[in-house]
C-alpha cells in the first residue's frame, strides 16, 4: 500500500492555503510578473544488481519498473520537460570508487519523444552498486536554470552504497541552494533501513516517501507526481534576513524562503501605510530530527525596539513544520496632507526566531528551511472590527462572558439577601 507523511500533506495544504487565502491574485514579491516557464521532472531509477529482485506482483522489481516508466511516458503532459537518469546501470565489478560514480543521464531534460525515452529504457539491466547521493547531485544540474517548477522522483529497492556521501545530506544542501526543488522518493518494497533514508531526502526537500509493493501502484504514484509537476505553484523568491532591524532587507507582498541555524534570530522590514493591514506569517521545517519541546515566534516591532504584536507556537515530539502569524492593522491619520502628497509608511521590523535544538549527532548545517508570507491590504472599514483595536475576537467574546458572570452574580445576591431577609421575617 501507499505511504505517505501526512504532516508533510498538511504543511503543503497550509502553504497553499497561505497563498491563496492571505494573497491578492496579483501579488508578488517581485515587481514585475516574469513569464511562466514549462515544468520540469527528472525520473532517476535505481538499476542497481538488487533490482533483479522478483517480488512485485511476480515480476523483477527492473520489469516493474519499466512497465510503469512506460506507462508514464505515454502520459506526460504536454507541457512538462521530462528526463531520466540511472545510477548503477553500467559498472559491475566491486571497485567502490567506479561503482560510486555509476550514474548518468539516460534521456536529456527537455521537450518528450515518446519512442526516444521508451527505447532508451528498454535498453537497462540491472547492474551495479547504489550511489544515491551521486545521482542526485547528478539530476539536480540535469535541472539547472531558469525559474521553472523542478522535480525529482527517485524509484529504488535499497539504501545508498556510497557513503560517507550521505544522499539526506546531499538533500539538504540542494535545498539550501534556493533553487525550489522538490525530491520526491519511492521505495520498492523497502526495509526499514531504506525507508528512514527516502523518508529523510524527502523531508529535506518539502518532498514525499512512498512505499511500493505493487506495480499499479508505482505507475499510479509516478504519474501523479508528474502531473503534480504541471500544476501551478507559487515558488518562494529567495531572500536572506539580517541579525537586526537596520540592516534587514525590505519585503513587499509575497512568498520568501530563508535558512535559520538552531536558536537563531532573523529580521525582515515592511513598509506600512496608514489605513492599511500587515498580515504575516511563517513557518519553519524540521528537516532532521530535534529535540522534545521546541518553539517559533513571529514580532513586528517599531524600528526603535518597541513591540507591537506578536505570534507564537510550540510543541514537543516529531513534528515536520511549526507556523504562526500575526495581524498589525495600522490606524488612519488625522493629519492633513499637502495635495496628492502620500502619508508616511511606518517601517514595521519582523523578528523570526526558533528554539529548536537537536542531538550532538545530527548535523545542524545547512539551517532549517523557513517559509514567510508578508500581505499589506486595506485595513477594516469599520471599528466594529475587532482587528482595529488590534485584539482578535475572542477577547470580545471573554468580554461579554466577564459582563455576563458579573451581572448574573449581582442577580443572584440580591435574590439571596431577599429569601433571607423573608425567612427571618416568618
Amino acid at each position: 500500500m501507499i505511504t505517505r507523511k501526512r504532516l508533510a500533506a498538511r504543511a503543503c495544504g497550509l502553504f497553499a492555503a497561505l497563498a491563496v487565502g492571505l494573497f491578492p491574485a496579483s501579488a508578488t514579491a517581485a515587481d514585475e510578473p516574469t513569464a511562466k516557464e514549462p515544468p520540469k521532472v527528472d525520473l532517476v531509477l535505481d538499476v542497481s544488481g538488487s533490482m533483479r529482485a522478483a517480488d512485485i506482483d511476480g515480476q523483477s522489481r527492473m520489469a516493474a519498473a519499466k512497465q510503469a516508466f512506460n506507462e508514464v511516458i505515454d502520459a506526460v503532459p504536454a507541457e512538462v520537460r521530462l528526463g531520466i537518469r540511472t545510477l548503477g546501470a553500467d559498472y559491475a565489478g566491486d571497485d567502490r570508487t567506479l561503482g560510486c560514480k555509476d550514474t548518468k543521464q539516460l534521456y536529456k531534460v527537455g521537450p518528450l519523444d515518446r519512442t526516444e525515452a521508451k527505447a532508451a529504457v528498454a535498453t537497462l539491466a540491472p547492474t551495479g552498486w547504489t550511489p544515491i547521493g551521486p545521482a542526485l547531485l547528478g539530476a539536480a544540474q540535469d535541472l539547472e536554470g531558469g525559474n521553472a517548477t523542478k522535480r525529482i522522483v527517485l524509484i529504488t529497492d535499497g539504501e545508498d552504497t556510497c557513503a560517507p556521501l550521505d544522499p539526506c545530506e546531499v538533500a539538504r544542501d540542494i535545498a539550501a541552494k534556493g533553487i525550489h526543488l522538490v525530491i520526491d522518493t519511492l521505495g520498492l518494497v523497502p526495509d526499514a533501513k531504506t525507508r528512514a533514508q527516502l523518508t529523510c531526502i524527502a523531508e529535506a526537500t518539502g518532498g514525499t516517501y512512498t512505499s511500493v509493493q505493487h506495480k499499479a501502484e508505482l505507475s499510479g504514484r509516478v504519474r501523479q507526481l508528474v502531473d503534480r509537476a504541471a500544476d501551478p505553484v507559487v515558488n518562494p523568491v529567495a531572500t536572506e534576513g539580517a541579525r537586526q532591524c537596520a540592516g534587514a532587507p525590505q519585503l513587499k507582498p509575497g512568498l520568501y524562503s530563508d535558512r535559520e541555524t538552531f536558536g537563531e534570530h532573523r529580521w525582515y522590514r515592511v513598509d506600512v501605510l496608514p489605513g492599511q493591514e500587515l498580515r504575516a506569517s511563517v513557518s519553519i521545517g524540521a528537516d532532521r530530527a530535534v529535540n522534545n519541546d521546541y518553539g517559533v515566534l513571529l514580532r513586528a516591532t517599531t524600528v526603535h525596539g518597541r513591540e507591537i504584536v506578536r505570534g507564537s507556537e510550540a510543541g514537543a515530539g516529531r513534528t515536520d513544520v511549526l507556523s504562526t502569524g500575526l495581524r498589525y492593522p495600522k490606524a488612519e491619520t488625522d493629519d492633513d496632507t499637502d495635495g496628492d502628497a502620500k502619508p508616511a509608511a511606518e517601517t514595521v521590523c519582523l523578528q523570526v526566531s526558533n528554539s529548536f535544538s537537536a542531538p550532538a549527532s545530527v548535523k545542524t548545517t545547512p539551517g532549517m528551511p523557513v517559509e514567510l508570507t508578508i500581505d499589506v491590504v486595506d485595513g477594516p472599514g469599520s471599528d466594529s472590527d475587532a482587528a482595529a483595536f488590534g485584539l482578535g475576537r475572542g477577547w470580545w467574546t471573554l468580554a461579554v462572558l466577564v459582563l455576563a458572570g458579573l451581572l448574573a452574580g449581582l442577580v443572584w445576591g440580591w435574590v439571596s439577601r431577599w429569601r433571607i431577609s423573608v425567612w427571618r421575617t416568618n
